[in-house]
């Protein structure tokens, strides 16, 4: 496949990586001049506890250069998804497909509006990765990667690229309910990524804190509130443990979030605590904690990088 990964960040980064070393065409695409010519010059390098790894990989700062491809990894911000699908317009071709496993809601209605539903696969990830500097990315030891097409079908697209990451030797699932699979991602966000960026303890410092534990279990409440009132089904039963058993998993991690912060960059708060609180003023469900937690990280934003 001709695969353009649109966002070469972190997860953008990693997932070019997998199926690059699958032997697939990858170009990088992103808007960071100084990660692109980092790329360019001296590969992708991905710094792992077994040692490193460089990539010479095409990475462009130009959409139009990467042409037209098969797929797309669309790996931005949320807060970027209306640009960027608007740039993708530039190069998809009547079969290319846009496949997203960005964090928070509303990335897969903005991406149908602008690029069509039809072109839409959709997933999570479990794993995590950080941004070093220009062109080094340093990924989690484990994770996995779950996607499926919106209407719950099992298509042959689908098979081809989950056999793309599975030739690279990454865990694969199939879903036939997006839905569950982005809303139960999206309180693990919304129990982890907020108390993190504001308290700057790692993901399982979180759990040694009565205070952080109690105002955990009230954001990931509140959510599970909204989550039903929309005829959301998790995929666990027990979706607060589901979140400590993520934050146990990741002790040492530093939630994204906190890391957009430490950085002073942009968060995606509104499209995680954000979105509770949207959703919730529409179907009158009150949600005071993750409005607080929304705008405590709204104003740590406007202070700047740490």
């Amino acid at each position: 496949m001709k695969i353009t990964v649109v966002g070469a960040g972190a997860i953008g980064g990693l997932f070019g990586s997998f199926l690059y070393k699958s032997g697939e065409e990858v170009t990088f695409v992103d808007i960071n001049q100084e990660h692109v010519a980092a790329i360019q010059a001296a590969g992708l390098i991905i710094e792992r506890q077994s040692g490193t790894e460089v990539l010479t990989v095409k990475a462009t700062t130009n959409i139009e250069e990467a042409g037209t491809p098969d797929l797309i990894i669309f790996s931005v911000k949320a807060y970027d998804n209306q640009q960027a699908a608007e740039d993708c317009l530039k190069i998809v071709g009547p079969d290319t497909i846009v496949l997203t496993v960005q964090n928070g809601v509303g990335n897969v209605e903005t991406l149908s509006a602008v690029l069509g539903a039809g072109r839409i696969i959709a997933g999570t990830t479990a794993f995590g990765c950080t941004v070093l500097g220009p062109g080094r990315i340093k990924p989690s030891e484990t994770g996995s990667i779950s996607i499926g097409e919106l209407d719950g079908r099992i298509t042959p697209r689908l098979e081809k690229i989950v056999a793309a990451f599975t030739k690279a030797g990454v865990e694969m699932h199939t879903s036939q309910n997006v839905d569950s699979l982005i809303w139960t991602k999206l309180l693990v966000n919304v129990g982890i990524n907020p108390l993190g960026a504001i308290t700057l303890l790692t993901n399982g410092q979180l759990l040694e804190h009565e205070e952080t534990k109690s105002l955990q279990a009230a954001a990931v409440a509140e959510g599970a509130a909204v989550a039903k009132a929309r005829g959301i089904e998790f995929m666990t039963e027990n979706i607060l443990e589901h979140v400590r058993g993520v934050a146990r998993g990741t002790y040492n991690n530093k939630a994204s979030m906190r890391q957009d912060v430490e950085r002073g960059s942009r968060t995606e708060v509104l499209a995680i605590n954000g979105a509770i609180v949207a959703e919730g003023q529409k179907l009158g469900i009150p949600t005071p904690v993750n409005e607080t937690l929304t705008k405590l990280i709204k104003a740590i934003e406007k202070r700047g990088k740490i």
